[in-house]
């Protein structure tokens, strides 16, 4: 379990930053940590176990609730094109091989370059729901922006993005 006290803030900024409220978040980190209690063989990467768990229990809610997801911006087809899972599982995962923590910080660094090309909206609003946690509701009371222009801001963040870091993914592969 000291994988999990490892991740736990950045799990939980993960999870707050796709879900619509605190509670859900709790609830989402409270069922996962279940599941990695009860899993019955050793996870080998526990952090990136943790955040395809997570992914799939926010899936899951989302298809019970008939709610379209940030990530429904994309076709089933697309999605499933773009690794989206591997590259948040390895920004936020706990590097397991000298591989894994190069490729960690090179998609860091891939990921802060194209966030300084983002419009300084389309960056702030990508950086507060993405990485500091905060629901679209919070950020639209505190800069008085609503929530309809915060989401059309994050989703031409989130097309921008995902091109850059496919383009490196790709590269990384064919090497």
């Amino acid at each position: 379990m000291s994988a999990l006290s490892a991740c736990r803030a950045r799990l939980s900024a993960f999870i707050r930053g796709r879900t619509s409220g605190r509670d859900d978040a709790e609830d989402i980190l409270q069922e996962i940590t279940l599941q990695l209690i009860n899993v019955e063989q050793p996870v080998e990467n526990v952090a990136a176990w943790l955040f395809r768990a997570a992914r799939n229990e926010m899936t899951d809610r989302a298809r019970k609730k008939r709610e379209l997801p940030l990530s429904g911006f994309l076709s089933d087809d697309e999605e499933n094109d773009f690794p989206e899972d591997e590259i948040a599982e390895t920004l936020f995962g706990v590097a397991q091989t000298p591989e894994e923590e190069y490729l960690k910080t090179v998609l860091w660094a891939e990921l802060n370059t194209a966030l300084g090309e983002l419009t300084p909206e389309q960056r702030d609003v990508f950086e507060q729901t993405e990485l500091q946690g905060y629901s679209y509701k919070a950020l639209a009371e505190e800069t008085g922006v609503s929530v309809q222009t915060l989401l059309s801001r994050k989703h031409k963040a989130v097309l921008y993005l995902r091109t850059r870091l496919r383009n490196l993914y790709d590269e990384l592969m064919e090497s």
